[in-house]
């Protein structure tokens, strides 16, 4: 009906109607439209606070590590094949607290790819939904249990293991905490692992099997390719998690710093090295800045695998 109750035809309706419904549309797309411009603002400024603060990391770690650097005894002594910073005068060794981090780091990947790789096939291509549902969250938790709790674990009852078994004066060795790293970076490597293996789609699996190979073959040769990026972002994952952590290799390795010679023999990491005596420097002191320089040389190094990870996760996809 018209304002003054006289019938109107469909079309005046529609006439009527969609100016009002044209500015309504026209007011929520503006609407739209600010919320991207604000959304998009906030993750640029999420992205340049990140890089930002990653940025000043490095340079607060140079800063503080030029000291040292620029003194030619001090520097000198950063190649010396042992760490002894109360001596007179101190050495600074970094080769030893290198060694110690890559030996540990090495045999924690060396224990746990296998494992984490070998129980992310299981979980995704052989268990059962039941078994799948148990197992996965199980593993998943292991994930949240504190590091000084591993460390616990990992001195009194792997030391102990180690020191009987290979008849040592001590349990605390480079072994003993590449054990119990692997224990910390298994769930990541088989969690990571076994949604790459699981996102990969079921016709590979179902071309290969009417190809007439055996589900096996499908799934070393087929299914594991496929996922290999996932995987080794897991990998990677798993290698970061273990030369950077700090409490557990603390408690288990021995802290001796002199360059190991096998797996069996105390050792000293960089994180170790930084926790143990970081409280006690004086400040400004060389050994402060030697601290430092360690820390540099860890920084370097964690950038330099997750570079390498990305590196080889761009690559797979490519070939993929």
């Amino acid at each position: 009906m018209s304002p003054n109750g006289e019938p109107m035809a469909v079309k005046d309706v529609v006439n009527v109607d969609t100016p009002s419904l044209a500015k309504n549309a026209s007011k929520r797309r503006r609407a739209w439209n600010a919320f991207e411009k604000v959304s998009e603002g906030i993750l640029f400024a999420s992205a340049f606070i990140g890089v930002v603060t990653i940025i000043l990391i490095f340079l607060f770690l140079f800063k503080e590590a030029l000291p040292v650097l620029f003194d030619a005894k001090t520097a000198a002594s950063l190649t010396a094949s042992k760490w002894y910073p109360i001596s007179q005068p101190p050495v600074f060794g970094l080769i030893p607290l290198i060694a110690g981090s890559l030996i540990v780091t090495v045999g924690a990947i060396v224990i746990s790819v296998p494992l984490g790789v070998g129980a992310a096939i299981y979980l995704s291509m052989v268990a059962s939904p039941m078994v799948r549902e148990i197992l996965k969250p199980t593993i998943e938790v292991l994930a949240g249990i504190p590091s000084v709790v591993l460390g616990f674990f990992g001195m009194a009852f792997l030391a102990p293991v180690v020191k009987s078994l290979f008849n040592l004066p001590t349990g605390l060795t480079a072994l003993t905490g590449a054990i119990t790293l692997a224990l910390m970076a298994l769930p990541t490597i088989t969690s990571i692992s076994e949604d790459a293996i699981s996102s990969v789609p079921g016709k590979y699996m179902e071309a290969a099997l009417s190809l007439g190979a055996t589900r096996w073959q499908a799934i070393i040769t087929v299914i594991v390719p496929a996922a290999f990026s996932g995987i080794t972002a897991s990998v990677m994952l798993g290698i970061g998690r273990a030369i950077g952590e700090t409490m557990t290799v603390l408690m288990v390795t021995g802290n001796a710093g002199i360059i190991p010679d096998s797996f069996l023999v105390p050792v000293r990491t960089m994180t170790a090295t930084i926790a143990a005596e970081m409280g006690e420097v004086a400040r400004g002191s060389d050994h402060y800045h030697a601290l430092f320089v360690v820390g540099a040389v860890l920084f370097i190094m964690t950038f330099i695998i997750n570079l390498i990870a990305d590196m080889v996760s761009r690559r797979m996809k490519e070939v993929e």
